[in-house]
């Protein structure tokens, strides 16, 4: 039989999930989860998608490492801890296409893309969902620049490696982008708070004497 985990890389621990479906047919939880831990230890801070295979008359059992997804790819190539939750208004990344196109090779394999170009283009749509930007533009203008064309060269090529002087001025970038986006939110909370001090205080006012 075979058992679909999603497991923290190198540091899985026992959980209700896994001894349900472990318990009924007699295997050690701690054999499973420290071959687990050695199998995926190279994705360390990552979501791992992991198949257990089990022969339930030997108890015996192979563990399969499947590449993590792709939103967990991006955020640890950028290093953030989550994506946005508000893509119109907050940005939490700046990849460079450079680093876009080395997830896809590292991805292509596991995605249902006809040819390469599309597999870049999903990583670009992650982009979108996360809130990330690519070459310092909104992830959903470079899939548009993709489709006319501007990237072919870089595709084709498969180019992977970013300037350094490429990556100072995306960080560079990236840096003004926090602090007006920080700016936006702060004036927001302030509002916010001003708007409740109101209506608390509209609220608690005593009625006029009629």
């Amino acid at each position: 039989m075979q058992v679909k985990l999603l497991v923290d890389g190198g540091s899985m621990k026992p959980g209700p999930a896994l001894s349900q479906k472990l318990g009924p047919l007699g295997i050690p939880m701690n054999n499973v989860i420290t071959k687990i831990n050695e199998a995926t230890k190279s994705f360390n801070g990552l979501k791992v998608p992991v198949e257990l295979d089990i022969d339930a008359s030997t108890k015996d059992f192979d563990v399969k490492v499947f590449s993590p997804p792709v939103s967990e790819l991006l955020k640890k190539e950028l290093g953030i801890e989550k994506g946005s939750g508000a893509q119109k208004k907050i940005q939490v990344g700046n990849a460079s296409i450079e680093q876009i196109i080395a997830l896809a090779k590292t991805k292509s394999q596991n995605l249902l893309c006809r040819d390469f170009r599309s597999a870049v283009k999903t990583i670009v749509g992650t982009c979108v969902s996360l809130g990330i930007l690519i070459d310092n533009k909104p992830a959903s203008e470079i899939e548009k620049e993709i489709d006319a064309g501007k990237y072919d060269k870089e595709i084709n090529a498969m180019k992977t490696e970013t300037s350094e002087e490429k990556k100072k001025e995306l960080d560079e970038y990236f840096s003004k982008i926090k602090k007006e986006q920080e700016k936006i939110l702060q004036q927001e909370q302030a509002a916010k708070e001003s708007e409740e001090a109101k209506t608390e205080t509209a609220e608690t006012a005593p009625e006029k004497k009629k």
